[in-house]
């Protein structure tokens, strides 16, 4: 399907999900020259989220795409991390210049939402976005694919990009031949927090980590602080049915240190909380015709992996560019991003499903190593391979 414009040809894109992933695809498309509508099934704007940090190809992926006044304007900054016991008393300390020194400068820790609102002041300015809306059906025709919408509209477009998330829509009509959901056996759930349990100071995280749960509050700030638990579960989906205060309560209610005070902020706020099972998506293809699927609908890396903010803005400008150029051969566009994207997407996903004994450790053993790991990290020759390590893992 091609709309001429004068002697302009414009193909026309539909992106289910306005998340990052959505977002991002739908600026580096209108970049390339391309018509975009984006719908979203929430009915109106989402905040919140997890602290994420993006650094390596995100860091690069958000500088090309603009985003980097805005988000260097939310930047946390880096604090200082206490690893404390269940009763609240600490352990020992790591200090933020540490892990600064680790990492280096090019680096921006922000929540998720920091990102989607960056990104959606750029796209709502140029594009038109539809709330309340889902793909119904889909028919992939010679000349485009044909997509119905929950509000009514009957769409033409050359390409349908699923980028609606972990549990897909998208994915579920196009790719209902395949089970992609790997439930790893964890929940995680993440918050922001109204108000800051005393005796935290400013730019000061407090981790607990013990034998099969982890938890973390942060105070970075009014408005800023949040707290994040992760931790393991036999049926993972029952207890997400039951909802974040109701799970996260009777984990980790026991706890000391500011843990009971998040808990029952949890309980009275009905504001934005994330919680969910840790889940991968595992597919031997991200596109079928001119369907292609995105950032965690496509590939979800876990928050174990830590890039997965990262690879949604990489993935949607390298689709950008491979859509961009050539001779107007979709399938074989899609083709050659997918090549150059799986390599990095299989690593992180490797890493995440290794790692996740470093967040939610399954034995005390297990929590002791952990804790030697971090002590070492202070020592100048061990913190000179970490930042080799990191950089390696940046390439």
């Amino acid at each position: 399907m091609l709309i001429l414009v004068g002697m302009t040809q414009h193909r026309r894109a539909i992106i289910a999900g306005a998340g990052i992933a959505g977002l991002a695809t739908a600026l580096r498309l209108h970049r390339a020259g391309w018509e975009v509508l984006v719908i979203e099934r929430s009915p109106a704007r989402r905040s919140g989220g997890y602290l994420v940090n993006i650094n390596g190809f995100g860091y690069d992926a958000a500088e090309k795409l603009g985003l980097l006044p805005a988000l260097t304007a939310c930047d946390i900054g880096w604090f200082t991390t206490i690893l404390v016991r269940a009763d609240g008393s600490a352990k020992f300390t790591v200090p933020a210049e540490i892990a600064q020194a680790a990492v280096g400068s090019r680096m921006v820790s922000v929540f998720r939402g920091d990102v989607e609102n960056a990104l959606y002041e750029k796209v709502s300015a140029l594009l038109p976005i539809r709330f309340g809306t889902v793909v119904e059906a889909v028919e992939q025709r010679a000349d485009g694919v044909r997509v119905r919408l929950s509000d009514g509209g009957d769409e033409l477009a050359d390409l349908l990009v699923g980028a609606d998330g972990l549990h897909s829509g998208v994915r579920r009509l196009v790719f209902d031949d395949v089970d992609p959901l790997r439930d790893l056996g964890y929940l995680v759930g993440a918050f922001p927090l109204d108000r800051v349990p005393d005796g935290l100071p400013e730019s000061t995280g407090t981790t607990f980590i013990g034998p099969g749960r982890m938890a973390a509050v942060i105070n970075v700030g009014p408005r800023r602080s949040s707290a994040f638990f992760a931790y393991r579960s036999a049926d993972p989906r029952a207890e997400a049915a039951r909802g974040p205060a109701a799970s996260l309560g009777a984990v980790f209610g026991d706890l000391g240190g500011g843990v009971r005070d998040v808990l029952r902020q949890l309980e009275s706020d009905s504001g934005p909380a994330y919680f969910d099972s840790v889940s991968q998506i595992v597919l031997d293809r991200w596109s079928r015709g001119r369907v292609v699927l995105v950032g965690d609908a496509a590939w979800c890396v876990t928050p174990f992996a830590g890039y997965g903010v990262a690879l949604a803005l990489a993935g949607a400008d390298r689709l950008g560019d491979a859509l961009g150029h050539g001779d107007g051969d979709i399938a074989a566009a899609l083709a050659d991003w997918e090549s150059g994207l799986r390599a990095e997407v299989r690593k992180r996903q490797a890493l995440a499903r290794k790692g996740a004994a470093r967040f939610v450790p399954p034995s005390r053993f297990h929590v002791a190593m952990n804790e030697t790991t971090m002590r070492a990290i202070g020592l100048p020759g061990i913190r000179g391979v970490l930042r080799r390590s990191i950089a390696r893992a940046n390439r």
